[in-house]
């Protein structure tokens, strides 16, 4: 009789990550642009580019946004949300997005976007939101005719330093049979607390749509504990969450000790939409390897892999996942944990995301297995 040596692990290159079936619930419309279509966009308005060519202006974004500062970084959408302000700018930005995310293997999406940052040339909040999830749909449909399968659902942002946010939560529940699935908000976090916002949220909970909001990014543990306050569902980004951790360098994980907010995210495991390369750009952590996804990870919180930005970043969901797994060591197990999680924590109806999950992310990850 021989012993039998179990299967290696396969070896987690870059191809075998792009053909992973994925979900991203924490990426911003006016963050994704293609370049080409920036510039393509911008000439028609009129509008000036720091680059006038394609590679030069990505470059330009990657490095304006790491600038280790969160401030610094939401200037660069100055230049994006510029040619988000009419119909066609909008359904071509959402269309293009789409087809993108497809083409990186995700197979649910949720779009996240400010519509009150769309007003300047003359539409109107409907207006914006009819124009967006047009384009949602022409990308749904040209990736199919490109032979992948992706499902999108939409995020109504309001953004925190405004004042707007309980008019743009009547818009989202206006909407909420046109594909919008949640709200969020979003914008320079310290300073500006969900609890501004009671009102909208209120609002949001009494109609029972589901919310997302930005904290422990910029802002520490009052943050996530604001916006645990006003009903998030999950947490945008969320790493602060840390702060109200204890555990000593290399001391055992079960001699961690969690305060009262960290204790509660982990026990009604309370996904946290992390963004590595972003939380790098804005000065969240210092490297791949050592950022606190992974620790929060093994600390049994729900976190899930995101892009964020994808323009400023440089990013996509393949290349988060790649990084996880060359710097800081995850494996191909980790990478589907992660993605069961997105998966369960999104906000389409159960029913679509067990077929999202049976039919396309266990298949996904048992032919990469095999």
């Amino acid at each position: 009789m021989t012993n039998e040596v179990p299967d290696a692990m396969p070896t987690l290159s870059e191809s075998l990550i792009l053909a992973l079936p994925k979900v991203v619930l924490h990426d911003h419309l006016d963050g994704g642009l293609r370049p080409t279509t920036l510039l393509e966009l911008a000439e028609d308005i009129g509008h000036e580019l720091p680059a006038s060519d394609p590679d030069e202006l990505a470059a330009w974004f990657v490095s304006a946004a790491d600038s280790g500062s969160l401030v610094r970084y939401l200037e660069t959408f100055d230049h994006t949300v510029a040619v988000m302000q009419t119909a066609e700018g909008l359904r071509r930005v959402a269309r293009d997005a789409v087809v993108d995310l497809a083409a990186d293997g995700v197979v649910y999406a949720e779009q996240r976007y400010a519509p009150e940052q769309h007003l300047q040339r003359g539409l109107t909040l409907q207006e914006v939101v009819d124009a967006v999830q047009e384009g949602l749909a022409e990308g749904v449909a040209a990736a199919a005719e490109l032979g992948r399968t992706i499902q999108v659902g939409t995020l109504i942002t309001a953004m925190r330093h405004a004042d707007r946010a309980t008019e743009i939560a009547e818009l989202a529940l206006a909407n909420r049979t046109r594909g919008v699935v949640g709200f969020d908000i979003a914008g320079a976090e310290l300073g500006f607390p969900a609890t501004n916002h009671r009102a909208a949220f209120d609002l949001l909970r009494e109609n029972l749509l589901p919310v997302t909001i930005h904290a422990g990014e910029a802002d520490g543990i009052d943050s996530v504990f604001g916006a645990l306050q006003m009903g998030a569902l999950r947490l945008g980004h969320g790493i602060r969450i840390m702060d109200d951790v204890e555990l000593a360098p290399d001391a055992p994980l079960e001699t961690a000790r969690l305060g009262l907010v960290a204790q509660w995210v982990r026990d009604r495991q309370i996904p946290l939409e992390v963004s590595p390369t972003s939380n790098l750009q804005t000065g969240g952590a210092t490297s791949i390897e050592a950022h606190p996804i992974t620790l929060l990870r093994d600390l049994g919180f729900a976190v899930t892999v995101n892009t964020d930005n994808r323009l400023m970043s440089g990013t996509s969901v393949s290349r988060e996942m790649t990084l996880l797994a060359s710097e800081a060591g995850w494996t191909l197990d980790d990478l589907e944990q992660a993605t069961l999680q997105a998966a369960w924590a999104a906000f389409a109806h159960r029913p679509e995301l067990e077929r999202i999950v049976v039919d396309q992310i266990l298949p996904g990850f048992e032919a990469a297995r095999g």
